[in-house]
């Protein structure tokens, strides 16, 4: 099977890892992702129906407008990458129009250009809501045609929410599998804090996604995989799953230098195979 990129460019994207997570993920009729971030687990698996969440109300309403609409949405897109908009005074009025547009059209055809011209394919806003990544400079960047339709074709077996991971979670019903891709704990004690709570994941959703996870395989006979750094802390999370390491490169750091290896963990929580399964539910998000 071809593996297949994202269209978006994305911190902690999982195409390097997309062959372990698929060797580790139970048989399911039904994937539910409640972090899908790009996308690059459910371009490259093979169920009958997904069901993809994320808390980024940008990032889903972008999906579902290339799921409805992908000629469209497609074509105006292509407007953007030419070379009159690859410049920063370009980039940061677009910047500006999207933090001040309530439009989903307009909003899902300006975050495509900013994921693509902003720094390093970065996903920030602020405080107050407002996108705040720098322009990126790039000599001419790529336009993801392909990937694009390849997506809104997939996306034909796909519903996307955005949501929390809990909502998520609750949607899954007997012969779905869960696939969690989480904002990363920390690699040590020492990480910056202040930059890691940023993003709304704190220590405390780490432990409680870890518990939700368990009581799905324990007590609704659903089969949870959480990837997330290899740490005493994810390990001590993790106690109840089967572990599995992997070695992955990383794609996004501060500086070249720090592109190094990081042990990761592929945490599975599996169904007890004692009980005899329920029917699959045929209900449909």
């Amino acid at each position: 099977m071809k593996k297949h990129r994202a269209f978006l460019k994305w911190a902690g994207g999982k195409y390097s890892l997309v062959e372990d997570i698929k060797r580790h993920l139970p048989p399911a009729r039904k994937l539910v992702e409640p972090f899908v971030g790009a996308g690059s687990v459910f371009l490259n698996t093979d169920y009958d129906h997904y069901l993809l969440a994320d808390i980024n109300p940008d990032l889903i309403n972008l999906y579902n407008i290339l799921k409805h609409e992908p000629e469209r949405y497609i074509e105006d897109a292509r407007k953007l990458f030419t070379p009159e908009y690859n410049n920063k005074e370009a980039y940061l009025k677009i910047r500006e129009e999207f933090n001040a547009s309530d439009d989903p059209y307009l909003r899902s055809l300006y975050f495509l250009y900013m994921n693509r011209h902003g720094f390093n394919g970065l996903c920030r806003y602020n405080k107050k809501g407002g996108f705040n990544v720098p322009f990126g400079s790039y000599k001419k960047p790529y336009f993801p045609e392909a990937e694009m339709y390849y997506f809104s074709e997939k996306a034909k077996r796909a519903t996307f929410v955005c949501e929390g991971y809990l909502q998520t979670f609750s949607r899954a019903r007997k012969g779905c599998v869960v696939y969690c891709d989480p904002p990363y704990a920390p690699l040590s004690s020492t990480a910056n804090f202040t930059s890691y709570s940023g993003n709304g994941f704190s220590l405390d959703d780490q432990a409680t996604l870890a518990d939700v996870a368990e009581k799905a395989a324990a007590e609704r006979d659903i089969a949870v995989l959480i990837s997330n750094h290899d740490t005493a802390l994810t390990r001590r999370l993790y106690t109840g799953a089967d572990l599995s390491v992997v070695k992955v490169k990383r794609t996004i750091s501060r500086n070249g230098s720090g592109r190094n290896k990081v042990d990761e963990l592929l945490a599975l929580f599996s169904v007890s195979s004692t009980e005899a399964a329920p029917a699959f539910s045929s209900e449909e998000e």
